[in-house]
C-alpha cells in the first residue's frame, strides 16, 4: 500500500458504499448493524477503517458512548466522515492507522467493519496485537467481515473475492491476496467468541469477541 497503509481508498471514496450496495445489496451494513446492541452503555470506543461515516451515524443514533475514537487512513473518507456527522463533541475524528494510536489508550470496545480483510497475513497480525493492546480486559472487539462459513466456500464466493482483490489491488493498491484465516488471528490473540451471524448466504459474517 502507500506509505499510509490505508491511504489508497482515497480513490474509491466517492463511489465506495454505492457500489458495496450494488455488489452485496445491504448485506455489509446488515453485518454492521448487528453488532451495534453488543455495545455497553457508556462505552469508549475505537472504530478503525470505518470509512464515509455510515457506522458512526448508526453508533451515535443507537448507543450512548463516552467516547469514540474514528480513526481512518483515507483522507477522503475520513472528510466524507466528519462532514456526515458534524457537531459530534464525543468524537475524535483521526486520519492515520493502527500506527497513530497513542500511548496509554484504552477502550471498551474496538470495531473493525470490513477491514482486516485488507492486510496479508504478516501486516495482519501485527494491526490485530495493536488492537488488542488497547483493548481492556473484558473488553469486546466487533468484527464484521468477508469470512465464508464453508472451509470451501462456494464457486461463486471465490470468484466474488477473487475479483474484489483484483479490483481493490489496482484502484486501492489493496496488498492481500485472499482472505485472512482469521480464526487463527483471534485464537492466538485467546479472543473468545461470543456471538455469530451469516448474511449474503454466509459470505459476510458479523462476530462477537471478547478479551479474557
Amino acid at each position: 500500500m502507500p506509505a499510509n497503509t490505508d491511504s489508497g481508498f482515497n480513490r474509491v471514496a466517492s463511489f465506495y458504499d454505492p457500489l458495496a450496495r450494488l455488489v452485496y445489496g445491504s448485506a455489509l451494513q446488515d453485518a454492521q448493524s448487528w453488532l451495534i446492541p453488543f455495545i455497553p452503555h457508556g462505552a469508549a470506543i475505537l472504530v478503525i477503517g470505518g470509512g464515509s461515516g455510515w457506522l458512526l451515524e448508526k453508533l451515535l443514533q443507537h448507543t450512548s458512548p463516552q467516547h469514540i475514537l474514528y480513526l481512518e487512513a483515507s483522507e477522503k473518507m475520513l472528510q466524507m466522515a466528519r462532514q456526515r456527522n458534524q457537531h459530534q463533541t464525543i468524537v475524535e475524528f483521526r486520519q492515520g492507522t493502527d500506527a497513530d494510536l497513542h500511548p496509554g489508550e484504552q477502550f471498551d470496545v474496538v470495531i473493525t467493519p470490513f477491514i482486516l480483510d485488507l492486510f496479508p497475513e504478516k501486516r495482519l497480525t501485527q494491526l490485530m496485537q495493536r488492537l488488542y493492546a488497547v483493548l481492556i480486559p473484558e473488553g469486546v472487539w466487533l468484527f464484521a467481515d468477508f469470512c465464508p462459513v464453508q472451509q470451501k466456500p462456494p464457486f461463486w464466493q471465490k470468484l466474488l473475492a477473487k475479483s474484489m482483490y483484483l479490483f481493490f489491488g489496482i484502484l486501492s493498491d489493496v496488498k492481500a491476496k485472499q482472505l485472512p484465516d482469521y480464526k487463527t488471528q483471534f485464537s492466538e490473540l485467546n479472543l473468545q467468541e461470543q456471538a455469530t451471524k451469516s448474511f449474503n448466504k454466509g459470505f459476510v459474517q458479523a462476530k462477537v469477541f471478547r478479551k479474557v
